[in-house]
């Protein structure tokens, strides 16, 4: 239910408020991969998520090539395993590297072999960055992975000691609340948007409803208190447009059955607004 209801919060209607153009595909279908073994009998629906990857994967690779900016919409951040997988293959064909910044209170960087609970939205990074023991997933190995150095994790607060682990050995850049709290959103956000700029890179944003403190944003099942305010999130938004990077966006993690009239959809549809042009105020630059 949470495409339909990104829909009725007024996806659409914003964005072409905006100037923006909006085709909308509809909600898609998983990939039938019969009677798939799971490579790891804790891992839950684990048919449904290769099925969901597999057509996730080719619908991005498939878009990734065009002039637009696909808005993936869901549902639970398994899904970011199909986009992002798909958005890298579509990179390289362009011949750019791709860059991700993870909006999330989690890291989601387990494989099928460290995860405990078998939840599998915490594992589609693990997977997209190339870790092994994944090629159940598309049915062969990944060929276009995102390299883990020219991934950012920003907002996380909740991390298990194996996905640690792996996100030290790897390389992965991640900014917790402390950091945020130390520095501010705006001087952890900026070195990494030069960066993806000076590289000529295509950014994919992954932004989870739980990157958001549950105060404002109650509609996620896997709730951590301690998020970003809404200024916090609008000011990453509008740093993302007016660095006019963002390649692809993924909004995951709304379970309308968890929120409080509809306003966990509607503060993400605001923040989808900032992140594709909406200004309180325009401020001209003067020269003196």
């Amino acid at each position: 239910m949470g495409p339909d209801a990104y829909r009725t919060a007024g996806l659409a209607d914003t964005l072409e408020d905006l100037g923006h153009s909006v085709t909308d595909h509809g909600n898609l279908k998983p990939a039938d991969v019969g009677d798939l073994a799971s490579p790891n009998p804790v891992l839950k629906n684990f048919p449904a998520y290769a099925g969901w990857t597999r057509t996730l994967h080719q619908k991005a690779a498939q878009l990734g090539e065009n002039p637009i900016v696909p808005v993936y919409l869901g549902g639970d951040h398994a899904m970011a395993a199909g986009t992002v997988s798909g958005q890298a293959r579509a990179a390289a064909r362009l011949g750019r590297p791709l860059f991700v910044l993870w909006l999330d209170a989690h890291s989601d960087f387990h494989t099928f072999d460290t995860t405990a609970s078998g939840n599998l939205h915490g594992t589609p990074l693990a997977f997209v960055c190339g870790l092994p023991g994944f090629d159940a997933l598309l049915g062969d190995p990944l060929k276009h992975t995102v390299d883990p150095k020219n991934v950012e994790i920003l907002g996380v607060r909740s991390i298990d000691d194996a996905e640690r682990r792996q996100l030290l050995d790897h390389g992965v850049g991640v900014r917790d609340m402390r950091q945020i709290d130390e520095d501010g959103i705006a001087g952890l956000l900026r070195p990494f948007l030069n960066r993806v700029k000076a590289a000529n890179g295509l950014l994919h944003v992954s932004l989870d409803v739980d990157f958001l403190d549950p105060d404002i944003a109650p509609a996620v099942g896997t709730t951590v208190p301690g998020g970003t305010t809404f200024r916090e999130a609008h000011l990453v938004m509008e740093m993302l447009h007016d660095s006019g990077l963002v390649s692809s966006l993924d909004l995951v993690e709304l379970n309308p059955f968890l929120d409080e009239r509809g306003k966990t959809a509607r503060l993400m549809v605001e923040l989808t607004g900032s992140l594709f042009g909406r200004r309180v105020f325009d401020r001209p630059t003067r020269s003196f």
